[in-house]
């Protein structure tokens, strides 16, 4: 498998010395049970972890730690790395077992492992300055986004409700539909003074902030 990674370098601005390492992060423990991207993925996570933290703080001087904390999951989980992969196309640059030598759909969870991998290289092979720089980069438009956080929907909904009405919104799921491998979910949340609003998502998780989002917009929080 001829596979060209000055592609990738490119797409990060970063040229690796040691192309070993970099081989190494993008490769998938079914290719290579004892040279692969395990320890480097968890290394990656941490450093990951450190610069987003970093960055926040910056950021957000004043804000709650449980606020910072909700932006900080929303930024290094797995969903965001994967973003972040396919960005720069890293699923083509995985080395992965194939018996049939055929084209073959990577897994999400691979491609997202990969990402952070990535970065664990990256540190081994310049340190924190070099890598916190294509972080930041990299994660550029996702840390602007973070700004509104919509996971902080259901909670803002939550403490109005509270404050208001001395009363928790009421959730109720409306339907579970599609195959179990890619579920939609309906969720209706209302107020003691409003009707129902109903939001749609992935996971059941997902539909409720959607629509804690609507309520919150009409009762213009």
């Amino acid at each position: 498998m001829i596979i060209n990674y000055t592609q990738l370098e490119k797409k990060i601005n970063f040229k690796f010395k040691n192309k070993s390492l970099l081989i190494k992060s993008l490769t998938h423990k079914s290719f290579d049970k004892n040279n692969n991207n395990e320890k480097l993925e968890f290394l990656g996570d941490r450093v990951l972890g450190l610069v987003i933290a970093k960055k926040l703080l910056e950021i957000y001087p004043e804000e709650k730690e449980g606020v910072l904390d909700k932006k900080y999951a929303s930024l290094v989980n797995k969903n965001t790395c994967l973003q972040i992969a396919k960005n720069l196309d890293l699923q083509n640059f995985i080395l992965i077992f194939n018996s049939k030598n055929k084209s073959i759909k990577i897994e999400d969870k691979v491609v997202a492992d990969c990402c952070e991998a990535l970065i664990g290289a990256i540190y081994l092979e310049k340190g924190f300055s070099t890598v916190e720089k294509i972080i930041l980069e990299l994660w550029k438009r996702n840390i602007k986004e973070s700004v509104i956080t919509q996971i902080d929907a259901k909670t803002k909904l939550q403490e109005f409700s509270l404050k208001r009405f001395k009363k928790l919104p009421t959730y109720k799921t409306i339907s579970n539909t599609g195959p179990r491998h890619k579920p939609i979910f309906q969720v209706a949340v209302k107020l003691p003074n409003t009707k129902f609003f109903k939001g749609s998502g992935k996971s059941k998780k997902e539909a409720e902030q959607n629509a804690a989002l609507l309520c919150l917009k009409d009762s213009q929080v």
